[in-house]
């Protein structure tokens, strides 16, 4: 699996693309696919989120945890869709916190590549998943990778806002130095959250963080 990634992350993942776990997380996948199973999502977006925002202009991180196993779901963004294919529940949960903290009413589709081009990194800790099988990849090296992510974006940038809702993604604080950066902590957006996501406002909050950092808001 050719590693296909924007430059200024090749640039700072060099050496854990050739760490072992790395290595063989990649021949994992191969022998996935060779043997007829479907992964998602395909090849060249599993390091979307990485291509929609380079590493200097991550602003937010929203990490999610697996990416969605259902077909045509899957794009490399944590919680986002392509057009056209029906909001996932956790999905639909997020946008109607963005209409209760600011108004905003539902988009026509659950592509968050607008936010991506904001800044806002949209990382799954586990980056690859087989077709009808929640978390089958969530042991073969991902989280090893993604915890090296997290930990470069709080050496390399100043003042990011990390969204980290429910209980995995909470997980991750001691990766960041909260020093440097802002962390928000809420409940999963997820239905079996039971809805202790709503209330949590952090769409406004990091607005407000980000303008007082003098960066510009993010248009959610």
């Amino acid at each position: 699996m050719e590693v296909k990634i924007e430059n200024s992350w090749k640039e700072v993942l060099k050496d854990e693309f050739q760490k072992d776990y790395f290595i063989r997380l990649t021949e994992f996948i191969r022998t996935d696919i060779s043997s007829g199973k479907t992964v998602y999502p395909a090849g060249p977006l599993i390091f979307n989120a990485f291509n929609s925002t380079p590493l200097h202009k991550v602003k937010v991180v929203i990490l999610g945890q697996d990416p969605y196993h259902g077909p045509g779901q899957a794009h490399g963004l944590s919680f986002s869709v392509p057009p056209g294919i029906k909001f996932p529940p956790s999905l639909s949960n997020i946008f109607k916190e963005l209409h209760t903290d600011l108004g905003l009413m539902p988009p026509d589709n659950g592509c968050l590549d607008r936010w991506a081009s904001q800044g806002v990194f949209l990382l799954n800790s586990v980056l690859t998943v087989r077709a009808g099988e929640a978390a089958s990849h969530s042991k073969i090296g991902w989280i090893e990778f993604t915890d090296s992510v997290i930990k470069t974006i709080s050496a390399k940038n100043d003042g990011v806002v990390f969204l980290l809702w429910g209980n995995f993604a909470k997980g991750k604080r001691e990766l960041i130095d909260s020093s440097r950066h802002y962390i928000l902590e809420a409940a999963h957006p997820s239905p079996l959250a039971g809805g202790a996501f709503f209330g949590c406002r952090h769409f406004s909050q990091t607005n407000e963080i980000l303008r007082n950092s003098n960066k510009e808001a993010i248009n959610w």
